[in-house]
């Protein structure tokens, strides 16, 4: 099934593709990348949101903040963290090619102490980063979103770890179900889970 979707979609970007075949040479857990399906949505998400501002956690190798990007209105930008910077090499090399480096403001570090210093308001947050932080990183942004803009959370379906009963060493699958079980019971927002992938939740503030 997956064949015939991507057989009739648009073809992948060719520089992400670059970076998709470099991602998976040289960088430990190349299954993180958001990858062509997934990609294409996030940019098409963005460009019917037409965002002013983005912010994204869990840069990783830079695919999703090009797809998000690539949305953005003509002055727009797009702040993206990543926790770790042994891949801010390969982040500025395919933000270069990618056209997009004057849009694109990589930072590094620690995503909750992060977001206060950048101190804007987002139209959109991508949330893709440690599934153990999910609902702290959900608490502080949710102030920093406009009202009736929107979160989209990556991999709240885990694998299907979320309908089992959960290990107490499990923490990782632990924070994805304390973040889908908050959220759900959330009336600030509308929110929907998406089956791409390992699950994509679409969030809008109210």
């Amino acid at each position: 099934m997956k064949e015939y979707i991507l057989e009739h979609s648009d073809k992948e970007d060719p520089i992400l593709a670059e970076l998709t075949r470099e991602t998976n040479l040289k960088i430990l857990n190349p299954r993180m990348l958001s990858g062509h399906l997934q990609g294409k949505v996030l940019e098409m998400i963005s460009k019917m949101i037409n965002p002013e501002k983005i912010l994204e956690l869990g840069t990783f190798t830079g695919y999703s903040a090009i797809c998000l990007a690539k949305g953005l209105k003509e002055n727009g930008i797009l702040h993206t963290i990543e926790i770790n910077d042994e891949l801010e090499d390969i982040i500025s090399k395919y933000l270069q090619k990618s056209g997009l480096e004057n849009k694109i403001k990589p930072h590094f570090g620690d995503a909750r102490k992060i977001i206060p210093q950048i101190n804007e308001q987002f139209n959109l947050v991508f949330i893709d980063a440690d599934k153990r932080e999910y609902l702290e990183y959900y608490k502080i942004i949710l102030d920093y979103i406009k009202p009736g803009g929107f979160i989209l959370a990556d991999n709240v379906l885990w694998g299907g770890k979320v309908f089992e009963q959960e290990s107490p060493e499990d923490l990782h699958t632990k924070g994805i179900i304390e973040f889908n079980d908050f959220i759900k019971n959330d009336d600030r927002i509308e929110k929907v889970i998406l089956p791409l992938r390992d699950g994509l939740t679409l969030i809008r503030k109210k």
